[in-house]
């Protein structure tokens, strides 16, 4: 794992934890580090079974190994002591997601980062609510505006009941 300083480490984050306030539902410590870009994967949404009913009503994001392609994205630091809730939002327990160390090229250079993974993938369209999440995490940490297009044009699902968008909601009020 990529240890920084004492007790913290590095996350990618591409998905609806692009969004500061999203991730510190769970993972209070996490702090902005910087915007980086992840080589030869691209970024796609789906669910780890085929028929199942999760708290976004939709796909969620993952990563596929992909040459050539490439995921932009936040890096956070989080405190040590968040790496069990981070890990147990991504569902780590549950065998939903694998961890993985990968390596984001940042203007500074390379920075080793854990970042998640579906497993049993299965492609399935996001909700609007989950596309939300993802574009205003994208557009806070001031991702380039080529992939925040690319984030926009993405298909949606189209549910229109309660997510937990409701509850960051709450929090950006």
């Amino acid at each position: 794992m990529s240890v920084i300083g004492i007790g913290r480490f590095m996350y990618f984050a591409f998905g609806s934890n692009l969004l500061k306030e999203r991730l510190q539902l769970a993972n209070p410590s996490a702090t902005f580090c910087s915007t980086g870009r992840l080589k030869d994967y691209k970024l796609n949404f789906g669910l780890y079974e085929k028929y199942v009913d999760n708290m976004w009503h939709g796909g969620v994001a993952t990563i596929e190994s992909c040459p050539g392609a490439e995921v932009w994205g936040v890096i956070w630091t989080l405190s040590n002591e968040n790496l069990p809730s981070l890990d147990n939002q991504e569902g780590v327990n549950k065998g939903l997601y694998s961890p993985l160390e990968v390596s984001v090229e940042t203007d500074e250079g390379l920075v080793m980062c854990r970042t998640y993974q579906m497993n049993n993938f299965h492609a399935c369209p996001p909700s609007p609510q989950y596309k939300q999440v993802v574009c205003l995490g994208a557009e806070q940490n001031g991702l380039p505006v080529d992939y925040l297009k690319t984030l926009q044009a993405i298909e949606t699902n189209n549910y229109s009941g309660p997510s937990i968008l409701d509850q960051i909601r709450t929090v950006t009020k």
